[in-house]
């Protein structure tokens, strides 16, 4: 690793926000020796060869070619646990999770209020930082007073669910937080988090190849860089393979790159959508066929002995197939349940930052997500929340928000400062525009998770979206796409919601899909 990525300390010059804090607080031992260990016992006529055993002076080579071929399971075993903080929401969006190999639990800011001066300020000088710290500054004010607009309207909805708790004040911060979930469109992408972050050493060898490029890449530099010192710290025998970051020059969306999107993409993307959050674009026809069939193959069926419906029942019909009701998603262990990955859905999608970031977690159905650079216009462009609408001065404060920081971002474009650095202060309420694939079997765990009505809700409304969709191409298996409670009732498992003290107030397990709304 050169000296420029080594010596962290040289970036923060400039930075005048709170630093990234990293720190690597698990991690397996013997971590590289064991890379050498794993990849012996697949050669080994002994039987396992212990990490002790391993001489590394003598095996360098070895960890070095296997990883020069290609051969990277071998360092998939070992894992290590990270602590950051002071980390953008952005940096986590573009790159932290951008992918499907790692594990977090980051701070919520649905439940967790964000505090003044809580974001991440880039390297500006002069009139420039002024600007950003200014307009950052009235966005969390903006949020501050968005909270206590929007209790009124939050608490109505709040009430309709649980009519019997009105004028209980033990519920007063419940209501609060309802508020403070919509509030936060308003916040920067620049916002603070903090979170574990647990990857395995290939990926950790991955981020460091990657860091110098993409949405958040001075950022990324800078966190990955700490990273990779915690990770040399604890077991500097990585050195053998750490390789240096790819240059920007290596990607192909720097040789395509233009000064702002122009507006035919978005008024194209948006006309395209029509009223869908989520919309079908393609599916494979055959799918219930298709799973029918791998259905009877599994268990060894003619179809004159079970049906195309019998045979899709048993796969996801939780009363038919009942391991739907447990919640450790046992599917993928299971024979006849796997047939369900042969049905798959691709969707364009429009969803804010802040609920992309929840529909990214489901890492098993993938999407292609922009460049935000390349989505960045001078015009405001962002997402208005159900609850904004229902209060005049809130809906006001919330679009005259938007105006004062497009201005801010159009008048740091025109300074000519770092597209990444302006869009620092593109609010959680921008629209991530992109496509996204799934097979059913990880499309059904992630829709029973999301159409819960503790959902965020532009999430919950993209999930019915979908599923309204796919009952139309494919009824006898959009049908059995439901919500934790329904799927619980059917497969006999009480109680039927799994939330306990967190129940929604809605007994959604009564309803028909065609009959799901709401508001918080």
């Amino acid at each position: 690793m050169s000296q420029e990525t080594v010596r962290i300390e040289d970036r923060f010059n400039g930075v005048t926000s709170k630093p990234p804090q990293v720190k690597l607080v698990k991690a397996f031992s013997n971590s590289f020796k064991n890379v050498i260990a794993t990849a012996r016992t697949c050669y080994s006529s002994k039987g396992i060869i212990e990490d002790e055993s391993v001489d590394l002076e003598k095996y360098t080579e070895l960890a070095r070619s296997i990883y020069e071929a290609g051969h990277h399971t071998t360092f998939q075993h070992a894992t290590f646990q990270f602590q950051l903080s002071n980390v953008s929401r952005q940096f986590i969006w573009s790159f932290l999770h951008s992918h499907p190999f790692y594990n977090s639990e980051q701070v919520s800011q649905r439940y967790v209020e964000v505090k003044e001066e809580n974001y991440f300020v880039p390297p500006l000088q002069g009139a420039a930082l002024e600007i950003y710290t200014k307009t950052a500054k009235t966005q969390v004010e903006a949020y501050r007073k968005l909270v206590d607009l929007l209790t009124k309207p939050a608490g109505g909805e709040y009430f309709k669910r649980f009519p019997s708790r009105k004028n209980d004040k033990r519920f007063t911060s419940e209501i609060k937080k309802k508020a403070q979930e919509i509030a936060r469109y308003v916040l920067p992408v620049a916002t603070f988090s903090y979170l574990y972050h647990t990857v395995s050493g290939l990926t950790l060898l991955r981020y460091a190849k990657m860091s110098k490029v993409g949405d958040a890449s001075f950022e990324q530099q800078l966190v990955v860089g700490m990273m990779v010192q915690e990770l040399l710290r604890f077991d500097p025998n990585y050195k053998i393979v750490l390789d240096e970051p790819l240059d920007e020059s290596f990607f192909s969306e720097k040789s395509l790159h233009k000064n702002g999107v122009e507006s035919h993409f978005i008024e194209e993307f948006d006309r395209d959508m029509g009223n869908h959050t989520s919309k079908l674009v393609d599916y494979k026809i055959n799918s219930e066929k298709i799973v029918a069939e791998s259905v009877r193959e599994v268990l060894g069926k003619s179809s004159v002995e079970l049906s195309d419906r019998e045979a899709i029942e048993l796969a996801i019909d939780p009363s038919r197939n009942k391991i739907l009701g447990n919640p450790l998603v046992l599917t993928t262990h299971d024979k006849i349940s796997r047939a369900l990955y042969h049905a798959s859905y691709t969707f364009k999608k429009k969803l804010s930052h802040t609920a992309d970031s929840q529909d990214q977690r489901h890492r098993m159905t993938p999407a292609s997500r922009p460049l935000i650079t390349e989505h960045m216009r001078s015009e405001p462009d962002y997402i208005i929340p159900k609850l904004v609408l229902m209060d005049k001065d809130a809906e006001k404060l919330y679009r005259d928000t938007m105006d004062i920081t497009w201005d801010a971002i159009n008048k740091l474009v025109e300074m000519n400062v770092d597209k990444q650095f302006a869009s620092y202060l593109l609010p959680n309420a921008f629209p991530i525009r992109f496509t996204e694939s799934a097979d059913l079997l990880n499309l059904h765990h992630k829709v029973e998770m999301r159409l819960c009505y503790n959902a965020q809700e532009e999430i919950w409304q993209a999930s019915l979206d979908e599923v309204e969709q796919i009952k139309n191409v494919h009824p006898n298996l959009g049908e059995f796409l439901l919500p934790p409670c329904t799927i619980r009732l059917l497969a006999g498992t009480k109680p039927y919601c799994p939330e306990g003290k967190r129940y929604c107030g809605v007994p959604v397990w009564k309803l028909d899909v065609s009959d799901y709304s709401r508001t918080i």
